[in-house]
């Protein structure tokens, strides 16, 4: 997995924010994930994820999280997306 983030967070509300979110995400739960440029997603979590160190571009460090979504209508197709970019999740089932 990647150590480079395209955001990092430092503040511990943002923090906070990221960890209630992956509060949402169990193990093979399916989901519906709507990021916040709109962008939707359905599949499989395949692993919870959790806040991790990360450095951005400028190298400046601080904490995201990154989850690995196996597609629902492509199997063996994954996204791997970032928590803090997600608005919304929406579950639909389990595994």
């Amino acid at each position: 997995m990647t150590r480079i983030a395209e955001r990092v967070h430092q503040d511990q509300a943002e923090i906070a924010a990221i960890e209630a979110r992956i509060a949402e995400l169990d193990d093979e739960a399916i989901v519906e994930v709507t990021l916040t440029d709109g962008a939707r997603y359905k599949g499989t979590v395949t692993a919870r994820p959790s806040v991790q160190t990360f450095r951005d571009a400028q190298g400046n460090e601080g904490a995201n999280s990154l989850l690995r979504l196996d597609d629902l209508d492509h199997p063996g197709q994954s996204h791997y997306l970032w928590l803090d970019r997600i608005a919304e999740v929406r579950h639909l089932g389990s595994a």
